[in-house]
């Protein structure tokens, strides 16, 4: 079964929304090396829930889940078959695996990503 294993929040300004995510929720929100992108862990690994980003507007404009594929392309092909449409192309994550999104029928955008080793682990 493929789960929801990742969320990103888009922010017109990151820091700012660091600093209230941050201070409302309690959450651990780092940069991710040299990108535009920052990790959040929502809480420890023994409670449910799932970690997700941060991204500038400029990658995306809206909330979205990323859904944990088994493989990128086989999902892709699924996800046209039953009348969804693939946005984006493969895109390749050094050190984590691929990624991209999806339009499904009722026009909601997610994303599938393909982990290529155990990287995410830490990061979900």
């Amino acid at each position: 079964m493929s789960r929801i294993v990742h969320f990103k929040i888009p922010a017109d300004d990151p820091e700012r929304a660091i600093k209230f995510y941050e201070n409302v929720f309690k959450w651990k929100i780092d940069r991710w090396d040299q990108y535009k992108y920052w990790l959040i862990t929502t809480g420890e690994d023994n409670e449910p829930g799932i970690n997700g980003a941060l991204l500038p507007n400029e990658f995306s404009s809206m909330l979205n889940d990323v859904i944990n594929a088994d493989s990128y392309d086989d999902f892709a092909e699924k996800i046209e078959n039953a009348g969804g449409k693939m946005l984006s192309k493969k895109l390749e994550v050094p050190e984590l695996g691929f990624t991209g999104m999806f339009q499904d029928t009722e026009g909601n955008i997610l994303g599938i990503i393909e982990y290529t080793n155990d990287l995410h682990c830490e990061t979900n």
